[in-house]
């Protein structure tokens, strides 16, 4: 069973008919926002999920963002906290996955990269923290990763990091968008920002074992694949 709509639910569409898991992929869609509706309607969403379908074990999408001391105190963080000691609360049966920054097809322009895209496209005035840095996932990549350790029976209750082994920096990320697409961005640099520190132990076994390669040229790929140019 999958709930949601958006690109992590389009990947999980193979367990529509699972009745063993309930994939929760309808949450907050915009990070940014402080708007205090749609934080509701997901925490009404979650408790309703699970008192109705408590013989699946609940699958929730969480954030690495928990990790980033600049993102750390922001709504969407706390909120996030927030449904996972929820679902603990809940459930006897779980796997909380935090995610970093998946990539893939989609049209929600809050994302990482279709945000700094978006406005490189459109000559958007951009300012750009020198010192952040953004953990990127293929979504490809993330479901392989997810998908075995759910199929596996593992981690059970637990909570599991699931993100790329290195960080780039948002000026880094910036110069291979405009390199990908051959235009310059409008934008100035601030000395502000930091990065997440993400323990992925627990996955690391799983890169190898799948061949998930993460080298110098994976976020050129990313962008060749979801974002072709002519």
């Amino acid at each position: 069973m999958v709930t949601g709509n958006g690109m992590i639910a389009k990947r999980f569409s193979s367990y529509e008919n699972n009745d063993a898991f309930l994939i929760y992929a309808s949450g907050v869609s915009n990070s940014g926002t402080t708007d205090t509706d749609p934080y509701a309607r997901e925490a009404a969403l979650i408790k309703a999920s699970i008192e109705q379908h408590p013989e699946k074990k609940f699958i929730y999408f969480s954030t690495c963002s928990v990790y980033d001391p600049s993102l750390a105190d922001s709504v969407y963080v706390k909120h996030k906290l927030e449904m996972e000691a929820m679902i603990k609360s809940l459930s006897g049966n779980f796997v909380i996955f935090r995610l970093s920054n998946p990539v893939g097809k989609t049209n929600n322009r809050h994302t990482v990269l279709n945000f700094f895209i978006d406005h490189i496209l459109h000559k958007t005035a951009l300012t750009v923290w020198k010192n952040a840095s953004r953990n990127i996932l293929d979504i490809d990549d993330m479901f392989t990763i997810t998908d075995h350790i759910l199929s596996a029976g593992l981690f059970s209750n637990a909570v599991i990091n699931v993100a790329n082994p290195d960080n780039y920096s948002v000026p880094f990320i910036i110069s291979v968008i405009e390199e990908h697409f051959k235009t310059k961005g409008i934008y100035h640099f601030d000395d502000k920002g930091n990065g997440p520190v993400i323990d992925i132990s627990d996955i690391r076994p799983l890169l190898s074992q799948f061949n998930i390669n993460f080298t110098t040229e994976y976020l050129p790929r990313l962008l060749a694949k979801y974002f072709p140019v002519s």
